[in-house]
């Protein structure tokens, strides 16, 4: 049995002071009122403003009004707000666990890692974005005689749709590269999760963002996304596949762009020759980080059957030892699921698996003594179709377990989904795991880690193909999807038609000869 902890030294607080709810909620247009939840207790935590439908259409307002000038402002300056962000989130970062932990329930290393994630994408925008948005020479149609200049311009106010699972990381994370890539943002947070979106647009404003640049609105997902998306000039959205299908049509019938991370299931690949100690501790972290609640968290491990008895008799142990709790404070492995909508999918995952016969090694529970929402951290064996938790993302504390003979058949198991998000592959052998990994059907892929380093190098693109969504977040894909580009083409000396005399026949073969040349002297 997995061990259990107190809730916390003092149970974690019913509600968030009224003061600082007034305090971040300032400027939040919404004449009706909401309220967010802890699952922690399952009470509410905080009441907030409700945006209806013509308020989204003022919050548009507002941040159209206010972009231009803040698009104005030279891009090192714009960057140095994000810089400044950086020091005021590592220094006030335990405001900032305490709200994500009382708005999902999850272990505090966890909720740190939210931190880390937007700090290095603070870091890295502040530092680069200069560089990314620099206007670039181009070679022009005639070697000299053609000058050409790509510019990026912002595309004008995005729509940002964020959820709750990484309150933090995927609000303002996202956020970042579009603000100082010139654009406004209206955003809609989660409205259980919304305390912390609205934490760290304060501090955002603090490090000297202008406020109405950075808009939120607050209310039901069905009746407040689709105005975000009916009017932004470009949409990014993380959740459901599902949803954001949905989205991608709203956006492509407005001929505006989407960027979508949406669902996954993802293989972590343990071949014949890893490390079993380093693998086991690492699929701790790729199974049960934030309670599974990752998008890029591991729900198939794929044993070499060389090695699978071994690594589970490790694993098993290790997982019924992992601590289970909710203290506002360090020292826990693993804490709540976020609802009871994921406590409802869990635990019909794992009863359709038991009933359609797999085996439960470890877990397969609700925990309600330890509050409303807790799961055991479950591994099940003999997972194999039509069972629900075989094909179909769970989103919680549960991974499948799985047996293939060589590198050929891990790459086909891990590739039979129609998901591709993130991957793992551990081995000794560095070289073998990256050819596995070069023949993954997916975003990313870490080896010899969970998800951590590809998800942290911030500098490289972060994504997913197929039913994970489109479209990509981090690096130079991550700012420059946030603008439109622009092709400046200068033309000297002579035109680009019949001169000096010259008919259209002998035109056109001057030009065939010059098109000869060019490409005898390799000109691109």
């Amino acid at each position: 049995m997995t061990t259990a902890q107190p809730a916390s030294p003092a149970h974690p607080p019913r509600v968030v002071p009224a003061e600082l709810v007034e305090q971040l909620t300032r400027g939040v247009i919404g004449s009706g009122r909401t309220a967010c939840h802890s699952p922690l207790t399952g009470l509410p935590l905080a009441e907030l403003p409700e945006t209806s439908e013509d308020e989204v259409a003022l919050a548009f307002d507002r941040a159209g009004a206010a972009q231009p000038a803040w698009a104005a402002r030279p891009v090192r300056e714009r960057a140095a707000v994000l810089l400044r962000f950086h020091d005021l989130l590592l220094r006030r970062q335990d405001a900032g666990l305490d709200l994500i932990q009382l708005e999902t329930g999850k272990a505090r290393l966890h909720a740190h890692e939210e931190v880390q994630a937007v700090a290095m994408a603070a870091r890295h925008y502040g530092r680069r974005a200069p560089a990314y948005l620099r206007p670039v020479r181009h070679g022009g149609a005639f070697p000299l005689l053609t000058r050409v200049t790509e510019l990026r311009h912002p595309r004008g106010v995005v729509g940002h749709i964020s959820p709750w699972n990484y309150p933090l990381e995927l609000s303002v994370g996202d956020a970042l590269p579009a603000l100082v890539a010139g654009n406004a943002v209206v955003m809609k947070p989660d409205t259980e999760t919304a305390l912390t979106a609205l934490w760290a647009r304060s501090l955002l404003i603090d490090a000297g963002l202008p406020p109405e640049v950075w808009q939120v609105v607050l209310g039901e997902g069905p009746v407040v996304g689709p105005q975000v998306v009916r009017h932004a000039d470009y949409v990014t959205f993380t959740g459901s596949t599902r949803t954001g299908r949905e989205v991608a049509e709203r956006a492509a019938a407005r001929l505006v762009g989407v960027s979508l991370e949406l669902g996954g299931k993802n293989p972590m690949i343990v071949l014949d020759d890893a490390d079993l100690d380093r693998t086991v501790a690492g699929a701790l972290r790729a199974c049960f980080a934030s309670a599974g609640q990752l998008c890029i968290s591991a729900e198939r491990l794929l044993l070499h059957e060389r090695v699978a008895d071994a690594f589970l008799d490790r694993f098993v142990e290790r997982v019924e030892a992992l601590r289970l709790g909710a203290p506002l404070d360090w020292g826990t492995d693993m804490g709540s699921l976020c609802s009871q909508r994921q406590l409802d999918v869990v635990t019909r995952h794992v009863e359709d698996a038991v009933a359609r016969g797999a085996k439960v090694l470890t877990g397969g529970r609700p925990r309600p003594d330890l509050g409303p929402y807790f799961y055991e951290p479950t591994v099940l064996a003999d997972v194999a179709p039509p069972m629900l938790v075989c094909d179909n993302e769970t989103f919680g504390p549960v991974v499948s377990v799985h047996r293939f003979a060589d590198d050929a058949e891990a790459v086909v198991r891990a590739n039979a989904t129609r998901y591709g998000l993130n991957a793992s592959v551990w081995s000794r052998d560095a070289r073998r795991a990256r050819r596995v990994a070069a023949r993954l059907r997916v975003g990313s892929v870490n080896v010899n880690e969970a998800y951590g380093a590809a998800y942290g190098s911030i500098q490289a693109p972060m994504g997913g193909v197929g039913d994970s969504g489109i479209g990509r977040r981090h690096g130079a894909e991550g700012i420059l999807k946030y603008t439109e580009s622009q092709t400046v083409a200068e033309q000297r000396l002579v035109p680009m038609a019949p001169a000096f005399g010259l008919d259209d026949r002998r035109y056109a073969g001057l030009m065939t000869r010059s098109l000869k040349a060019l490409k005898t002297l390799r000109f691109r």
